[in-house]
């Protein structure tokens, strides 16, 4: 039985480990040792290199055209000279003679060295490519390796490096080089040097994962989060829908006593975050959005440009509106509806100007 060469035996054992084929990595060897030999006798020659899958041993041979007479010594031999390596050889034939592999065993080990390497990193790379891509839109924890000039941070995820840019920073929040932090993989894309992984803490992406893995009724799909609209340390609301009837789909996620929702709060930096039972009834829908006002009617103006007015008691006007509008705000980009908040007071003095229009009209 033939015993296998060190190298074929190391590429059995890449392939293993790696998952990369032996086939393609010979096929590339064989190539680039093609290209290395023509250095060395004239990159117009007609050079094949096999490697032998049984030995390992690599196999040179220069190919010629037989021929009466040479015009060109890189691609043809006379009949003469050709007889000498096979008496069966005739003029028009092709015939391989053999290179000396003394000749070139120092190239061929260092090709084959360079060209198992660069597989093995490109290998890696795709495979780091494929696992990171499944997980966008998740959770993951990191350590900060560096803070750039322009504050864009670099996570150490074990595996790779990933970038929280500014833009996907909260603004009032600090980084140190050495701490932990968590972040949801918001995009994969090839870049230069493998992975370009970029990371948010402010995408509502973050806020719902963080509910999903911290109620397992969300995880279990027995509730689901509907919508998510958020202002990235300062507000979020999310819209629950419970597929039960007997699981509250608000309570499910606080939790008793807030034990749910603490700790994403903690993790948020103390983020307000409402949440609001889901309805298919536009009306209810938006009452709720506003939480924690609370709602006397909603009025819809118009169902094809998504037109609503809400009527809040006067004390509860500040309270609908938000800080800077932050409430109405999201409530609105919760439930796709344009909002208009008005308090009793206001839709009273309305009332009157339009009875003063009439008798004036009058």
């Amino acid at each position: 039985m033939v015993e296998k060469g060190e190298i074929l035996m190391a590429l059995e054992q890449i392939e293993k480990d790696k998952k990369l084929k032996k086939e393609d990595i010979l096929m590339t060897i064989e190539n680039a040792l093609v290209s290395a030999y023509k250095k060395h006798v004239g990159k117009n020659a007609n050079v094949e290199a096999k490697i032998d899958l049984n030995t390992g041993k690599v196999v040179t041979n220069i190919v010629k055209i037989v021929v009466k007479t040479v015009a060109n010594p890189l691609l043809e031999i006379n009949i003469q000279d050709a007889k000498k390596i096979c008496q069966d050889t005739c003029v028009g034939c092709e015939i391989k003679i053999p290179l000396n592999p003394q000749d070139f065993a120092r190239i061929a080990a260092q090709t084959a060295k360079q060209i198992i390497v660069q597989k093995i990193r490109e290998s890696e790379k795709d495979l780091l490519f494929i696992e990171m891509k499944k997980k966008v839109g998740q959770i993951v924890n990191g350590v900060i390796y560096r803070i750039t000039n322009g504050n864009n941070v670099v996570v150490d995820l074990g595996k790779t490096e990933a970038i929280l840019p500014v833009n996907e920073q909260v603004i009032k929040e600090e980084f140190n080089i050495g701490q932990h932090i968590k972040t949801v993989i918001l995009k994969v894309e090839r870049n230069t040097k493998g992975s370009g992984i970029v990371l948010s803490r402010a995408s509502p992406r973050f806020v719902k994962r963080l509910f999903e893995l911290e109620v397992p009724e969300i995880y279990e799909k027995i509730v689901e989060i509907v919508n998510v609209a958020r202002e990235a340390g300062v507000r979020t609301k999310l819209a629950v829908l419970s597929h039960n009837p007997k699981v509250d789909p608000v309570g499910a996620c606080v939790g008793i006593k807030g034990a749910r929702v603490k700790p994403i709060i903690d993790e948020l930096r103390g983020e307000r975050i409402d949440l609001v039972s889901y309805s298919v009834d536009p009306a209810k829908y938006i009452a709720n959005s506003l939480s924690p006002a609370r709602v006397i009617s909603v009025a819809i103006i118009s169902e094809n440009d998504k037109k609503a007015e809400v009527l809040i008691a006067n004390d509860m006007l500040s309270l609908a509106i938000g800080k800077n509008g932050h409430n109405v705000r999201l409530a609105a980009r919760l439930t796709g509806w344009h909002i208009d908040v008005k308090s009793e007071g206001q839709k009273m003095q309305e009332s009157s100007w339009k009875v003063e229009e009439v008798k004036t009209l009058n």
